[in-house]
């Protein structure tokens, strides 16, 4: 049996990159300084793969409004921006 951790209030966050993306270290800094400049607690997931790097997710969902999947690991054009993530925390704020 597993022992349970503390509950976590608010959205889950993923944040994809691509193995050695030269933008994960700016995408993980801009998701800890938003969460922090909005207040909220968050679930933060960092995977490594076959993304569109780097990718931010706020409860499943990416930021910058793109649904398309691209197989195998690129690099965005549209990088997540500070706007669109703080957007993104504030609406599931609300949902939840």
């Amino acid at each position: 049996m597993c022992a349970t951790g503390p509950e976590i209030r608010g959205p889950r966050v993923d944040l994809l990159t691509a193995p050695d993306c030269p933008h994960a270290e700016a995408a993980r800094a801009l998701v800890a300084e938003c969460l922090a400049a909005s207040g909220l607690e968050a679930a933060v997931v960092e995977r490594v793969g076959r993304y569109r790097s780097p990718t931010i997710l706020v409860d499943g969902v990416d930021v910058m409004g793109t649904a398309e999947s691209v197989a195998g690991a690129a690099c965005r054009l549209d990088v997540p921006t500070r706007e669109r993530v703080l957007a993104a925390l504030s609406a599931a704020a609300v949902e939840a």
